[in-house]
């Protein structure tokens, strides 16, 4: 796991971004990472620490000694941890931090900590644009302290503008890229196109034809590919994923032909092709301008072949290392071999529905990697995970 092994302790203050924290957590632990929180006084307020030990598998601390009267100790909790986190960082908490206000646990153990500081910032947007807090944060940066900025959007006061707290995947995987910020840039100088997600075939202005990709796969692959140093370039269908990481150009596709337009739009000059994409195999013959309406007991419709956008691919390719993906429900190997010659790839990725957890949606895979010369098989893991093993492979055949 991503996270494996590391210890972060996590500081919440006294707003109404804490809620988020609950998804923070539950993160982390998927990612193997131990997590200690601690909080103000004030963030009891906004959630409790019954929710958050819950999730944590750990005590929660808001002061310097338990209801039995045992002493908690906030230098032993800084320097357990690896990385601190301030999040949500309100104002208050953020001055008393620069200007060394110790009257909490909170800010007891931040001056304690010999650790990396990450500070998310969460309050008003007018709080947020104050001169005073703007120095504050450029004071927590000449400390060498980490700041993940605000993001913009409604806010609890109705306003809209900066000052949200950073999303709870976005604090994750800046935690993540401190971590592997000495993992070998592999890839770098690597071009990779990576197709991901569904199509949706229209029937007419309101109705498609669709499958159930999530599209997470994709976009594990492309995060993967990003911190091992390649330029990803991401074409997907419809997806509620986001991509997070460095070097990922993401387009955004519906149908199966205009995912088709844009792959040839990039495949000409890229390294790597990996077609993750559960692209339809068939699209309505004629698309309805109109909305239909419900008349008849049945209704036909006449379906045509959509382009297979990963023959095409092999067919047109020169030098790019080429991975096709297979989703099998019986006769697996024999299907997955038999796409991997006539589509002329260099590498496939099989999934099967009988297996559990593995396929659309889940947010783990189990996969086996067909090459020309052999094969591997893999236990059930996270797509993240996943991930790393297919581009592992892929490394094995490229930097031969």
């Amino acid at each position: 796991m991503s996270l494996s092994g590391k210890k972060i302790l996590i500081a919440v203050s006294g707003g109404i971004a804490a809620y988020k924290i609950h998804f923070l957590i539950r993160d982390f632990i998927k990612k193997g990472a131990e997590v200690q929180v601690i909080m103000t006084p004030d963030a009891e307020h906004f959630v409790t620490k019954l929710s958050i030990s819950t999730l944590s598998k750990k005590p929660v601390y808001s002061d310097f000694y338990s209801d039995n009267g045992t002493w908690n100790s906030h230098v032993e909790m800084a320097l357990w941890a690896d990385v601190m986190i301030v999040a949500p960082c309100t104002a208050g908490t953020l001055s008393k931090m620069v200007h060394g206000m110790c009257d909490n646990l909170v800010i007891a153990t931040y001056m304690s900590a010999k650790c990396p500081v990450f500070i998310a910032p969460a309050m008003d947007l007018d709080m947020y644009a104050h001169p005073s807090t703007k120095r504050n944060l450029e004071l927590a940066e000449s400390f060498g302290h980490i700041v993940i900025p605000a993001e913009t959007g409604e806010l609890a006061s109705g306003l809209s503008g900066q000052g949200r707290m950073s999303e709870p995947a976005t604090i994750a995987q800046t935690i993540e890229d401190f971590f592997d910020v000495n993992t070998k840039k592999t890839l770098e100088g690597k071009t990779i196109l990576i197709t991901a997600g569904p199509t949706y075939e229209a029937i007419d202005p309101v109705r498609f034809i669709g499958n159930h990709s999530s599209g997470k796969m994709g976009f594990s692959l492309a995060e993967e590919a990003s911190k091992r140093g390649a330029k990803v370039i991401l074409i997907s269908g419809p997806s509620s994923e986001k991509p997070i990481g460095k070097n990922i150009e993401l387009h955004k596709v519906t149908s199966a032909k205009e995912m088709l337009a844009k792959v040839f739009e990039f495949y000409d000059t890229v390294d790597i092709g990996i077609a993750s994409a559960a692209v339809a195999d068939y699209a309505p013959k004629e698309v309805a301008k109109e909305k239909i309406k419900k008349s008849d007991d049945s209704l036909t419709i006449e379906l045509v072949k959509n382009p297979d956008i990963l023959k095409t691919m092999g067919e047109k390719k020169t030098r790019q290392f080429l991975v096709g993906f297979a989703l099998e429900t019986q006769n697996e190997e024999e299907n997955a071999k038999a796409k991997f010659e006539k589509k002329n790839l260099d590498m496939i990725v099989l999934n099967s529905l009988r297996d559990e957890g593995a396929g659309f949606k889940n947010d783990t895979n189990k996969i086996k990697i067909f090459t020309s010369t052999e094969k591997k098989e893999f236990d059930l893991k996270s797509k993240e995970d996943v991930a790393k093993d297919i581009l592992d492979c892929i490394e094995a055949q490229i930097l031969k």
